[in-house]
């Protein structure tokens, strides 16, 4: 039985033919708009895609910026730096197998080493893996012998950062690292490529805009097998622009060398007229060329950023009681309040009680009834507790502020500077830092401890450098600098003439003339000859933290006139600022003295 429906109506030939028509010219027009929209409309864009597909750019790398010593000696330029690469997609596993054993025995490198390299860069799915970093020429000479044996293995040639001094004014000078793929998300808008190197800290990271370059290539036209059929054109990399530092490269050096023997600590030489920085060094340090290493060993890794010993840490911008360099700014708090006048003559005691404690003279005898220039000269504590208590925590807060403390110091190194801490009544009613507000009372062994640099007084090696540039240089305060080429993102700010009586500052010079001719600083002149007149001070702190005592020595010379002045600070070093601290000093002075 044909299942004929009887109701519906047979389609018409004609009809059929129509539908047909009205497809096909749908389809037609729909493809007819799509060639226009790409002939006409998006040409550009698909012009732009072809172009892509047959030009290629062959990328120039530029040469980083060199940084400079105040004379024009280089501290930090840039190498090539070969290393062994494979190309996986050429090398079958049995030749690798073959190549990995050959290798090791050629370049003197675990095989274990290679496979591991080689294992990690196939889960990275790299085009090219390294295999060896920083050959060496006879390295170079040992593969070109042997090119021939390893087909799909080449030398790779890259521009690096070198730091011929190895670990030299490390903190100042920084390190660069290759930028990350997170990195390059938003760094290539500026210019950035995969793998480029980038300022991480110091003056490798302030100067990061001037000392990096642009990059440069060859736009080259290839046929759909790659073969290059022509040069499109070269644009030159420009090399990036040099840094030229205060640092004086001697003194630098020098400046390494006194550290080498202390524990940890740092040492700062500045000139006190203007803040230009001639030397500034940390211990413990690191080499910078650890950084430009693209295999790392673990080990070192750890140790630069996991260890207690932080060698990371910038020691001349960190914190620390300063013990008695501090009584300076006690005098000035006595003398500026007018309650401690120039002429105070005060008995000094074996000890003197606030609150609970009885706090000793360091000599546990006393030094009789003196006046501010002898209780300078033998740093007596007595002395300088009365004054203290007897002005109070405010009095002495408000002179270290003149003296800039309790804020940064302007240098471009901000990032590793820490502000410290100056005890003040305010800051105790919010609970001295670690209690609750108005529940912490402030106690008479603070303002005891505060008068001669302890416990509640946190200073680094730069802000004391800063202060005592200021007596050196008649009451001004400088900014800090390391940097003679100046940057669009820094300044240099003026000296500023501070808010303090010059008659009280003529006392504090007076006092520390003293401490070097006759006090306890006077073995600096021991052994030297031909130095010129020092003025200084010596510090013996305790550590907040329950480690040894910190040595100080502060001096500069001449005493008038000052051109260089010298922060030495040995930290958990105990036996006092003259037995550590002072000759660090000496060795400086010593070095400027030759040349000036």
């Amino acid at each position: 039985m044909n299942n004929i429906n009887p109701f519906k109506k047979p389609v018409s030939i004609n009809k059929q033919s129509f539908v047909f028509v009205l497809v096909a010219s749908f389809s037609f027009l729909l493809i007819l708009s799509r060639l226009i929209f790409l002939q006409l409309i998006n040409t550009e864009s698909y012009k732009k895609m072809s172009d892509q597909n047959r030009i290629r750019l062959i990328a120039s790398q530029p040469i980083r910026g060199r940084i400079l010593d105040r004379s024009g000696k280089i501290l930090v330029d840039s190498k090539l730096k070969y290393s062994l690469i494979i190309k996986p997609q050429f090398v079958s596993n049995q030749s690798w197998k073959e190549y990995k054993y050959l290798l090791s025995t050629l370049f003197q490198v675990q095989s274990d080493t290679l496979q591991t390299r080689y294992d990690n860069g196939l889960k990275q799915q790299k085009y090219s893996i390294k295999l060896i970093d920083n050959l060496s020429i006879d390295d170079l000479i040992k593969f070109e012998e042997n090119e021939s044996f390893f087909p799909g293995i080449e030398i790779s040639k890259k521009i690096i950062r070198n730091y011929p001094y190895k670990s030299l004014g490390a903190h100042v000078i920084g390190y660069t690292s290759p930028i990350t793929n997170n990195e390059y998300k938003y760094l290539s808008k500026k210019g950035y490529r995969i793998n480029d190197l980038i300022g991480r800290t110091g003056v490798e990271y302030i100067f990061e805009d001037d000392l990096r370059g642009e990059w440069g290539g060859e736009m080259i036209e290839v046929n759909a097998a790659g073969i290059v059929q022509q040069s499109l054109g070269t644009k030159s990399s420009k090399k990036g622009n040099d840094i030229q530092l205060t640092i004086d490269l001697d003194l630098q050096l020098m400046a390494e060398k006194v550290l080498k023997d202390k524990r940890g600590g740092a040492i700062i030489a500045m000139d006190p007229r203007n803040g230009a920085i001639r030397a500034m060094a940390s211990k413990p340090t690191f080499d910078l060329n650890f950084f430009s290493q693209d295999f790392k060993p673990e080990r070192e890794f750890n140790r630069l950023f996991y260890s207690s010993s932080k060698p990371l840490l910038n020691r001349a911008l960190n914190a620390y009681d300063p013990g008695s360099v501090w009584k300076i700014i006690t005098a000035l708090a006595g003398l500026e309040t007018g309650k401690f006048p120039a002429d105070v003559l005060l008995e000094t005691k074996p000890c003197i009680t606030y609150g609970s404690q009885c706090f000793r003279e360091h000599n546990d005898l006393g030094f009789g009834t003196i006046g501010y220039v002898d209780a300078l000269r033998v740093s007596s504590n007595t002395f300088f507790y009365q004054v203290g208590y007897g002005v109070g925590v405010d009095a002495i807060n408000k002179i270290s502020k003149k003296l800039g403390f309790s804020k940064l110091t302007g240098i471009e190194l901000s990032l590793q500077e820490n502000q410290g801490l100056i005890a003040s009544s305010e800051w105790a009613k919010k609970g001295r830092g670690w209690g609750e507000a108005g529940k912490t009372p402030w106690l008479p062994e603070d303002i005891a401890s505060m008068s001669i640099g302890q416990f509640v007084v946190q200073v680094t090696p730069l802000q004391i450098a800063r202060a005592y540039a200021a007596i050196a240089n008649g009451g001004y305060l400088v900014t800090p600098h390391v940097s003679i080429t100046k940057s669009k993102n820094l300044s240099k700010e003026i000296p500023v003439l501070i808010d303090i009586n010059p008659a009280n500052l003529k006392i504090i010079r007076n006092g520390l003339k003293e401490v070097v001719r006759a006090g306890t600083g006077s073995s600096i002149n021991y052994g030297s000859q031909n130095l010129p007149t020092i003025s200084g001070k010596t510090g013996t702190a305790e550590d907040a933290n329950g480690g040894s005592d910190h040595a100080w020595f502060v001096c500069y010379s001449p005493s008038e006139k000052s051109e260089l002045l010298v922060v030495a600070f040995a930290e958990n070093t105990p036996g006092g600022g003259s037995v550590h601290a002072l000759p660090m000093a000496r060795k400086m002075l010593e070095v400027w003295s030759l040349r000036n």
